[in-house]
């Protein structure tokens, strides 16, 4: 059989010496070598758009590929494109190392440089590895291709910019009118220390989100168990009632759980809440539509902007890969969805949701906001926006990314969709041995490892504002100046009246002490009455003495008693 093989190699000698070994393996068809692992995903992305059968049946990857880590990327091909073998090919090809890459999806491992014969057996055991998983997959799962995710199902994520902007709401409008289109709706609330899915909907329960996190295979039965089936017809996976147990749910579990409900429902809408964790990042990263609520104020976009930049500071999602909500809009508001657009750097939803509280108020603290008249402009605000974002159309209808995004289909992670190739949560793996090669890590720690590249930024930020600090040390000093004169001059016109009192040169006196930058000033002494009185008027210096004085002078006088 033909064997589409797709080197990932940065270095231009490496790539050179491995495409001339792979042009000698028998059926062996190289394709173009692609130099990071942001164009490996996306050439992935493209030869698998239609159907598995357009990817390549090996996929090569060089340890120092970057900017992604080789592990991370493994697990990432891996996961997107399970119809692919990966081999990765290191210079330290020891039992560490292999046990890592083998946790992480690889199907085979390489020494560097390279031989003939150990890499014709991997690239060989790779690609009938990935053969058979075409065949046992069948047309079914070649259609999907690896544009689909880890199943059929669309993923929304529904993000608040912070407290009290609607977050809930959104969502479960969202669900409630992709369920009345007819679409299987799955509504997962992920505020894991505060959600109010069920409060909002009245539901009582007994199993929660976290009762899936210690599951490693979550099997359809399984899921029913956890899942509430809700009299709407949304199948609702709910928030623990003990805020400590959100710690059990993890970035992993979250993608393993995610997985489970996109392969059994058409649409899972997520409330991810406002605060962002482990898990909400794995579903922001992973989600088809990521949805950022906020309100039309100052404070809220601020919040909102902030969220943006934490998201891409994660390498979790990209703005213009984000939309922006906004509730609660009036058209006499300041802050309108143009405003937010640029701000946020985000597109903008053409629906936005009008201030309407009070056609809330009922139904919320029922329990029933099911129940919320279909005349609502709340009601018909979140709908609208549904039937925008393609929510509420049949299979495949979906909308894609407002704004000239690419269309993704129900539950697509085509190109260009859902996160920014980081990785799929932590997978096991041990040492890597020579430490070349790190272990996944969740987003958190990948911005612990960015923190270096953000310190071009904080040097570009200090360089803006060291004129505000030299104009502020320069209004000190010049403050001090003019204290230091008014010293002076009291000084002098002391020493020159007590000269004067006793019949000594008046003027002498008073310039005796003066420093010679300020000996030029203007001295008046002389009796009136019984006091001999002494005034010295002298300039102050800007900023430096004998350049440039102040048109200002200061003046100081003093006063003795004359002895005859």
């Amino acid at each position: 059989m033909t064997i589409r093989i797709l080197p990932a190699v940065a270095d231009p000698e490496a790539a050179h010496a491995l495409a001339s070994l792979l042009a000698q393996l028998p059926g062996a068809e190289p394709l173009r070598t692609v130099g990071d692992s942001a164009e490996l995903l996306d050439a992935l992305a493209v030869l698998g758009a239609s159907s598995a059968a357009g990817l390549p049946e090996v996929v090569l990857v060089h340890e120092r590929l970057g900017p992604l880590p080789a592990l991370e990327l493994v697990w990432e091909v891996a996961l997107r494109f399970p119809a692919t073998g990966v081999v990765l090919l290191s210079a330290d090809a020891g039992p560490a190392l292999y046990a890592a890459a083998m946790d992480c999806g690889a199907r085979g491992l390489a020494a560097l440089p390279p031989s003939y014969d150990e890499l014709a057996a991997r690239v060989q055991a790779a690609a009938h590895w990935a053969d058979g998983v075409r065949r046992h997959l069948g047309p079914a799962g070649g259609a999907a291709g690896p544009s689909a995710g880890p199943g059929k199902g669309r993923l929304v994520a529904v993000v608040g910019a912070k407290g009290g902007v609607g977050t809930t709401v959104t969502a479960v409008q969202l669900a409630l009118a992709a369920r009345a289109a007819g679409r299987d709706v799955a509504l997962a609330d992920l505020d894991l220390q505060s959600g109010d899915v069920a409060s909002y909907l009245d539901v009582r329960f007994r199993r929660s989100v976290a009762d899936l996190a210690g599951i490693t295979d979550i099997s359809p039965r399984v899921l029913q168990d956890a899942v509430f089936p809700h009299p709407t017809g949304l199948g609702l996976l709910l928030a623990p009632a003990e805020g400590e147990r959100g710690e059990e749910v993890g970035d992993l579990a979250a993608r393993q759980i995610t997985g489970a409900l996109r392969r059994r429902y058409e649409l899972v809408v997520v409330d991810c809440g406002t605060q962002i964790t482990a898990a909400g990042a794995a579903v922001i990263e992973t989600a088809d539509l990521a949805l950022l609520v906020t309100t039309p104020d100052v404070v809220s976009v601020r919040a909102a902007k902030r969220m943006v930049r934490l998201w891409d500071r994660l390498q979790i999602r990209k703005a213009e890969d984000t939309m922006t909500v906004v509730n609660r809009h009036t058209r006499t508001a300041e802050v309108q969805p143009s405003l937010v657009a640029r701000t946020t750097g985000t597109t903008t939803a053409r629906t936005t949701v009008p201030a309407a509280y009070k056609e809330l108020r009922a139904v919320v603290d029922a329990g029933r906001i099911q129940d919320l008249d279909a005349k609502s402009g709340v009601r018909q605000a979140l709908w609208a926006l549904a039937g925008e974002l393609g929510l509420t159309g049949g299979p495949g209808g979906g909308a894609g990314r407002a704004g000239g995004h690419r269309a993704l289909g129900p539950g697509g992670e085509g190109p260009g969709g859902g996160g920014r190739g980081g990785p799929p949560g932590g997978p096991p793996g041990g040492d890597t041995g020579a430490g070349r090669l790190r272990p996944v890590a969740s987003p958190f720690a990948r911005l612990r490892r960015r923190i270096g590249g953000d310190r071009g930024q904080i040097a570009v930020e200090f360089t803006g504002i060291v004129p505000m600090i030299l104009v502020a040390l320069a209004v000190v000093w010049q403050c001090v100046l003019v204290g230091y004169t008014y010293s002076l001059a009291g000084h002098a016109a002391d020493r020159g009246a007590r000269a004067g009192a006793v019949g000594r040169d008046c003027a002498a006196a008073a310039r005796a002490d003066l420093p010679d930058e300020w000996r030029a000033g203007a001295i008046d002494c002389g009796p009136r009455g019984g006091v001999y009185r002494a005034g010295v008027r002298l300039k102050v210096p800007v900023l430096v003495p004998n350049a440039v004085d102040w048109p200002w002078p200061v003046a100081g006088t003093a006063g003795v008693a004359r002895e005859d």
